[in-house]
């Protein structure tokens, strides 16, 4: 397998309200996370952050010079390998320990890292078998009723345990815009890793609902609108969508 060029580890798309979504195009898409940035008029918002594979602070800087808050939704691997890059690394308490000593099986990516994921690779010397994530310590937490202001625009945090202990989302109430992490996504969910809890991500689910959200730009595949959430949810409640054999693999 041949290794990716050094420019080319990265697509960024421009969305509109600000937004762009960053991927790593040499990851499987059912792995790979959708990195947010979000441009405010004091500072911007990097929400989640990809595998850590190259760096991806250059790929903000050409997005903008402002000084920037990266925020993760949770520890998983796939979210939280670039944390350690960034000055200002926030998340919730409850995975504070995990970012700050990650192994692989603490980030689920024990078993889920293999050489069938990638189209190429970081680099020529890249095992994926010993792949980890680096230590990330949080320089502050998030939780329920937390904001996060970029001046102009503010976000508010919820908390929505369930896939993880400390998964969170931010809500722009002004456009609607609701980043989701993997509480919901168009495709299986996953409520049963190591340390998921159905029960609450049921109960997160449920939430959701009464949450007037406009756009949801999740953590992995593709954005969507309301109606469409409440369909995926209203799915998840009944039964389906659920992601079979998780138990030992991260999302």
């Amino acid at each position: 397998m041949r290794e990716a060029g050094p420019d080319s580890w990265f697509r960024v798309e421009g969305l509109q309200e600000g937004v762009s979504r960053i991927y790593e195009p040499f990851v499987d898409p059912a792995i790979r996370c959708n990195v947010w940035h979000v441009r405010g008029r004091d500072r911007d918002l990097l929400i989640d952050t990809g595998m850590g594979l190259r760096p991806l602070k250059p790929e903000i800087a050409r997005l903008s010079e402002h000084s920037l808050i990266a925020a993760i939704t949770h520890s998983h691997f796939d979210h939280s390998g670039g944390l350690y890059e960034f000055d200002c690394r926030l998340g919730h308490a409850r995975e504070a320990s995990l970012l700050a000593r990650p192994t692989r099986a603490g980030v689920t990516a024990e078993g889920y890292v293999t050489a069938e994921i990638f189209r190429s690779l970081p680099n020529d010397s890249f095992d994926p078998l010993s792949y980890n994530v680096r230590p990330a310590p949080l320089t502050g937490y998030l939780d329920e009723g937390d904001v996060v202001d970029l001046g102009d625009r503010v976000f508010q945090v919820l908390h929505l345990p369930g896939h993880s202990p400390g998964s969170v989302g931010f809500f722009e109430d002004r456009t609607g815009l609701f980043f989701s992490g993997d509480v919901v996504f168009d495709g299986p969910l996953y409520d049963n890793l190591y340390h998921s809890d159905p029960v609450l991500f049921r109960e997160s689910m449920r939430r959701l609902k009464d949450l007037r959200a406009v756009t949801i730009h999740p953590g992995h595949f593709r954005s969507f609108g309301r109606a469409e959430m409440l369909e995926i949810i209203d799915a998840f409640l009944a039964g389906e969508r659920r992601a079979a054999g998780a138990d030992q693999r991260g999302g």
